[in-house]
């Protein structure tokens, strides 16, 4: 029988539990088939602007919530620090929901000794200086780039073919995002920087990373709606970041001793 994966930290972000487009029937296959000491959900897990449009709560979606508290329940230790979609949560800062904790934001320290901050990363939005008119031509493009996503994920599942993110692909060549996303690393680990830590962990932007910005380190776990990806450290202190779909693929790995990441991308274990 095949045993469980076994991490010593998890991060998890942008799931956004309540939107027609979070792929929680591949979160709920990684959560069942993981173990880890501690689980750090980085905001935007529940997608509360969805929900106030439209109520979308469908089987799965509860069952994610039931596995999460399952784990908190049997001892895993779960923090949840809300996003801007579940921004009415941080109300509840310093407080304990059932098992969970939640925090505004948290400092981890790996196996290896880094300090690395986390938050969800909204607070770094003033950063990115778009005009009201780009950010809701960017809500449309993005809303447009999901419909594509679901399509082409559609014919792909006819086909036999795995899951693969058209949004994702198209936003890594447009100039404009990539220079917000580069913008966005560099005020995450200007930040860290500021407070003498090593790095800093987030989400909020969608794009997982794991890579060494200006000397610190930059990790960002991705999300579930477009990449289906997590951030996981290993007993030994590796840093991986995975995707999680019908097969599960190591994307990027940080040595316990600050080395850099591989570039090279292969098959983990098909999950059970």
């Amino acid at each position: 029988m095949e045993t469980r994966k076994r991490y010593k930290t998890i991060w998890l972000s942008d799931i956004h539990l309540g939107f027609k487009d979070c792929r929680a029937d591949y979160l709920l296959n990684f959560l069942n088939n993981i173990e880890c000491e501690t689980l750090y959900l980085v905001g935007d897990v529940v997608d509360l602007w969805a929900l106030k449009r439209t109520f979308h709560w469908p089987a799965n979606h509860y069952e994610v919530v039931r596995a999460l508290f399952s784990k908190a329940s049997d001892g895993t230790r779960v923090v949840y620090i809300p996003g801007n979609h579940d921004e009415p949560m941080r109300d509840y800062v310093g407080h304990i929901l059932g098992p969970v904790e939640i925090k505004r934001e948290a400092i981890h320290t790996t196996v290896d000794g880094k300090r690395l901050l986390m938050f969800h990363g909204d607070c770094l939005d003033e950063h990115i200086l778009l005009s009201k008119w780009e950010n809701l031509i960017g809500d449309a493009a993005y809303d447009f780039l999901l419909f594509l996503n679901r399509w082409a994920n559609f014919f792909r599942r006819r086909f036999g073919r795995n899951y693969w993110s058209l949004a994702t692909y198209i936003k890594q060549r447009i100039p404009n995002a990539r220079q917000v996303i580069s913008v966005f690393e560099d005020a995450a680990v200007k930040e860290a920087s500021r407070r003498g830590l090593d790095g800093v962990i987030c989400g909020h932007i969608h794009q997982p990373a794991l890579k060494n910005v200006k000397g610190l380190l930059y990790c960002n776990d991705g999300d579930w709606i477009e990449n289906c990806t997590l951030l996981g450290e290993t007993y030994d202190g590796t840093l991986e970041l995975v995707q999680w779909t019908e097969h599960q693929t190591l994307l990027q790995s940080m040595t316990s001793n600050g080395g850099p990441a591989k570039a090279e991308v292969f098959p983990l274990r098909r999950a059970g």
